[in-house]
């Protein structure tokens, strides 16, 4: 790897840290053990089998799936986890088994990732999605360690920025071992950034499992309350504010309806709550209410219900007639609309769907989601829509058909990767 681009880690290594002490005074798991990003670690060196890296909280989730299937047929590996936030942390730490390491991903300096390659010595990396970091590519293969990208996708927009920094980028992706790629338009960027061996599987996404009870409980909870639930689901910064001056305008024309915000960082959780309150609006928040939505109180349609926990989407979606997604309404590339369709939930997306263009494009084809060009036309069409059952259980319809159309990358991945490690 270049000295330019190492010297450039280096240099960027205390302001690292100091952006993880300020994400910590909101965050604290971002505090916990991180000298791991710089490749000091407290278990004792071993060998792992499986090394699986999913930055965040989606990539970890898709990771779930995986890691379940290939558990059922090779219980006895052990699996090395890492992640880049803490929200992937949290969802990676529920896999941890016997046997098993969770630690921060390491800091892309040439230390700290020959660092945590000799100290784990995997016998295979998976990585989730779309990080290729150059030093992870350069000392994996230098110790003869296949990198394999699961469930790979590559945006236009990140195909161009891989284009701009050309001489750091190439090397890293010619150096990817293999890449199974959601799409052939992923599989076809990923090519053009220099990746030479591809496949095509699919989206892993398609094959998760809703969580049937917390479904149940959202079903359970829109019967009693009687009146049409919306949600603006996972949505990101600018974009409840976005939705709030939108609904202050419109609300006087509409019959009544539960509104339903999740953001998607819980970081944000208090944040938007203070936002909603000082607009006038009246919140009450997941987290005040009993875990059990059979207990709770009757809710008002003049209130605003905050979802503010974790791990409970299929509850939301299942709790919801219609979905706003979020991050599509300010150009943040949008968010994954699987989990709501494999829910039964329709979904109004705005513009901004780079980030995952292709399941967005199918869903909209198989009459799963429509698209609409700003927050305003999301209201709009979803007053018309709650006003008219026939037509959301036609959509439900739809959301589910084309979730089961999509599924089987899941086994595909498995077979793809137990061949790579027959002896």
């Amino acid at each position: 790897m270049g000295w330019t681009y190492n010297a450039l880690m280096r240099a960027l290594v205390p302001l690292v840290k100091r952006h993880l002490h300020q994400r910590a005074r909101k965050e604290p798991l971002y505090a916990h053990a991180w000298q791991e990003r710089f490749g000091v670690y407290a278990q004792a060196p071993q060998v792992m089998d499986v090394w699986l890296h999913a930055v965040s909280l989606g990539e970890a989730r898709a990771a779930r799936i995986l890691i379940e299937r290939l558990r059922a047929r090779m219980p006895h590996w052990r699996w090395l986890l890492t992640q880049g936030t803490a929200t992937g942390r949290a969802e990676l730490a529920q896999l941890v088994r016997e046997g098993d390491v969770q630690v921060w991903q390491p800091w892309d300096t040439p230390q700290a990732v020959a660092s945590f390659l000799d100290h784990f010595k995997p016998r295979i990396g998976l990585i989730m999605e779309t990080e290729v970091w150059p030093n992870w590519i350069h000392e994996a293969n230098a110790r003869g360690l296949p990198l394999v990208m699961v469930n790979a996708r590559l945006s236009e927009r990140s195909l161009k920025k891989a284009q701009r920094l050309w001489f750091w980028s190439r090397p890293a992706y010619q150096g990817i071992h293999l890449a199974l790629a959601q799409t052939q338009a992923d599989a076809d960027r990923l090519a053009q950034a220099g990746v030479e061996r591809l496949k095509v599987l699919g989206n892993l996404k398609f094959d998760a499992r809703i969580h049937t009870g917390q479904w149940q409980m959202g079903q359970d909870l829109r019967q009693r309350l009687g009146k049409p639930v919306v949600m603006l689901a996972s949505s990101r910064e600018g974009e409840e504010a976005q939705w709030a001056q939108a609904w202050l305008k419109a609300r006087a024309s509409w019959s009544p309806v539960h509104w339903l915000i999740v953001p998607r960082h819980p970081q944000r959780f208090e944040e938007v709550a203070l936002a909603l309150q000082a607009q006038g609006l009246t919140v009450v928040r997941r987290s005040s209410l009993p875990a059990n939505a059979n207990a709770w109180p009757a809710l008002s349609t003049d209130t605003v219900l905050l979802g503010d926990s974790l791990g409970e989407m299929s509850f939301y979606y299942g709790l919801s007639d219609v979905a706003l997604m979020g991050g599509s309404f300010e150009p943040l590339g949008g968010q994954n609309l699987i989990e709501a369709c494999a829910c039964g939930c329709p979904v109004l997306v705005g513009p901004h769907t780079f980030n995952f263009k292709q399941a967005t494009e199918l869903a909209v084809e198989a009459g799963a989601a429509m698209r609409v060009a700003d927050v305003q036309a999301a209201l709009l069409r979803a007053k018309a829509l709650v006003s008219e059952p026939d037509q959301i259980e036609r959509l439900k319809r739809h959301a589910l058909a084309f979730t089961k159309a999509h599924q089987g990358a899941t086994e595909a991945t498995v077979e793809e990767i137990l061949s790579l490690l027959k002896p």
